[in-house]
């Protein structure tokens, strides 16, 4: 689906999708080879707790299959203040090669809890990615939020669907790594909601509406 040729229906209030991540100066979400350590080497204590808040404004979390299988094993034993809305708020996983079931995944050691629960029981939306999104919009609920890696989120940008983009912008230049704005068939025209400065690291937060 080419960005911007899907028509929201006025009539009917849709649930809201949001993008949250973390990006470079010079405009990547991740080094050549994945690494994402700059985000907590430039972050701050208050530029944590944006993130949190953005997280546990969801009714629902979604990423690629990818990020899920890599998230999976870690979160239901992690401690932090972002153990607890990964693991309490549902999910949703979104796969173009099939997915493993999570019986067949690395085993999660410790009791079975509440949080390997929620993990287990993700949805998993393996056919058109801007139909599985444009189904999750129209049911009830808090926001949906999109986390994860920068394929999924081309991906995602690319369907024309995410209302919100919620962007802090780290003070490091990485010189290389994995964009999520590029390919793009035609612009992507936004408009600025807000902006918070977190001063002790120097990261700055941006909060653009789809235009």
């Amino acid at each position: 689906m080419v960005l911007g040729t899907f028509v929201k229906n006025k009539s009917i209030v849709m649930r809201k999708l949001l993008m949250k991540m973390s990006v470079s100066l010079d405009g990547f979400v991740a080094g050549s080879d994945g690494q994402k350590d700059w985000i907590f080497k430039t972050g701050d204590e208050e530029s944590l707790a944006w993130s949190v808040d953005k997280i546990r404004q969801a009714g629902l979390i979604i990423m690629g299959r990818k990020s899920f299988e890599t998230m999976t094993p870690y979160w239901p034993t992690a401690t932090g203040p972002f153990a607890a809305p990964m693991n309490e708020i549902p999910k949703a996983l979104f796969t173009k090669k099939g997915f493993k079931s999570i019986d067949s995944m690395q085993p999660i050691t410790g009791e079975q809890s509440s949080a390997v629960a929620s993990w287990a029981e993700a949805r998993v939306f393996d056919g058109d990615l801007a139909k599985g999104i444009r189904a999750l919009k129209a049911e009830p609920g808090k926001p949906i939020v999109a986390i994860g890696g920068a394929g999924f989120m081309q991906s995602l940008i690319a369907t024309g669907l995410i209302d919100e983009y919620h962007l802090a912008i780290h003070p490091v230049v990485l010189g290389s790594g994995l964009p999520v704005f590029t390919g793009l068939k035609i612009p992507l025209y936004l408009k600025l909601g807000e902006v918070k400065v977190f001063s002790k690291g120097g990261t700055i937060a941006y909060t653009y509406h789809a235009a």
